[in-house]
């Protein structure tokens, strides 16, 4: 990738410059919710909206090799570092109701892209465009990306256009779900559930006994799980030809997590530090996503589009939260208790709704930055799950527009 160090004041050439520019946005964040103007939001608000300014006033660039290496090997450590502590016995009652909210989320983004696409003229490859979108808002990049292959869409200025209205509804999107709980009066139309794993100390209580020993366990224990599933998916790769196993690197990064603090708890409790790196990585994670949000650009090339995905969206944000909504109060009145067994709660919603917009990574680091714990493996879970099921689902949309 060619970057051009020219377009800010911090060169994209400079990779140290540059991380610290994103750690710098990382503290904002933290310092910021902890002010009495910025208590109503959580960090990760403000550090995507310190990211999308600062990048588009030109302080730091849009696209920079840093950012390659965040996505690259940060992004997986964060993973195994919110799940050191998750007892699996915990986890598939939550995953249930996180996997009927996704169901909601893929139906959502498929009708808000049928709906979009019968109001607006997108030209000769709206159907391609509409299932591209689809499938990048049922699982995250990586479906973008096998879509365009498989329709063959090679109109290089529409893919930058796309690229940059992604970048940018994705980063708003993020910050809109990270605000919704801040709303009492929203947070009472859905079910009532504590996602804190009741029962247990909270992370920050968690977290008092740092120390290099237990930082340094904690690393090794999230690089090693990363070794581990990389090193499965490359083997089921040798073993079986034309078969690609990238999109269960996940899954095994969540099954090597999820075993050790499942069986050895009490072990796995001595990792002190871990989730609290974890969720600073998080909010670097968030900053580099919002620094490639080129408003300007968007503007200039891609007002269509925009309004197209602004659609694709609302249609998405209705069928989840207002389906959810509705989900929930029946299931409350049949069963007569406010966390009745299908009732979904908001937290659960924004989850399953962040998993398939942007994916199995932004939904773990979003749970643990709203103090939802008992949300981050679920969310991993329908994440990967949107992996399997985007692309199909995206060039479904296609061809039936076609």
């Amino acid at each position: 990738m060619t970057v051009d160090a020219s377009l800010s004041l911090i060169p994209a050439d400079q990779p140290f410059a540059v991380a610290g520019a994103l750690f710098g946005i990382a503290l904002f964040g933290f310092w910021a919710e902890r002010q009495a103007w910025g208590k109503l939001v959580t960090g990760a608000v403000w550090a995507i909206l310190g990211a999308i300014l600062a990048s588009n006033l030109g302080i730091i660039p849009k696209d920079a090799p840093a950012y390659g290496f965040v996505f690259s090997y940060l992004v997986p450590a964060l993973i195994p570092l919110f799940l050191m502590h998750a007892d699996v016995r915990r986890i598939i009652g939550e995953s249930g109701r996180v996997g009927l909210a996704f169901i909601l989320a893929c139906i959502g983004t498929a009708v808000g892209a049928w709906v979009a696409a019968s109001l607006l003229d997108l030209g000769s490859r709206e159907a391609d465009l509409a299932g591209i979108f689809t499938a990048t808002y049922t699982g995250g990049s990586v479906n973008y990306a096998a879509v365009i292959q498989s329709t063959g869409f090679d109109d290089g200025n529409i893919i930058s256009a796309a690229t940059a209205v992604d970048n940018l509804m994705s980063a708003i999107f993020l910050a809109g779900l990270a605000l919704m709980p801040a709303s009492a009066w929203l947070m009472r139309q859905y079910a009532q559930r504590n996602h804190t794993q009741e029962g247990e100390l909270q992370p920050q209580q968690k977290e008092q006994g740092v120390s290099g020993f237990s930082l340094a366990a904690s690393i090794t224990f999230a690089l090693l799980v990363v070794a581990l599933a990389d090193g499965c998916v490359a083997l089921m790769n040798g073993m079986w030809q034309g078969f690609d196993a990238s999109s269960l690197r996940y899954v095994f990064i969540t099954v090597f997590a999820v075993i050790p603090a499942t069986l050895f708890p009490r072990s796995m409790a001595r990792m002190h530090g871990g989730q609290s790196l974890g969720l600073v990585l998080a909010f670097v994670f968030f900053a580099a996503i919002a620094a490639g949000a080129d408003v300007a650009k968007l503007l200039e090339s891609a007002p269509i589009l925009l309004a197209f995905v602004l659609l694709l969206l609302a249609v998405h944000g209705i069928v989840v939260f207002v389906g959810g909504a509705l989900i929930s109060r029946l299931a409350i009145r049949i069963s007569g208790k406010q966390d009745a067994g299908m009732a979904l709660s908001l937290p659960e919603l924004i989850i399953a709704s962040n998993a398939a917009i942007l994916g199995a990574t932004t939904a773990p680091a979003l749970a643990m930055a709203r103090g939802w714990p008992a949300l981050v493996t679920p969310g991993v879970l329908v994440g990967v799950a949107g992996y399997i099921v985007g692309t199909p689902l995206g060039l479904a949309i296609a061809a039936l527009l076609a």
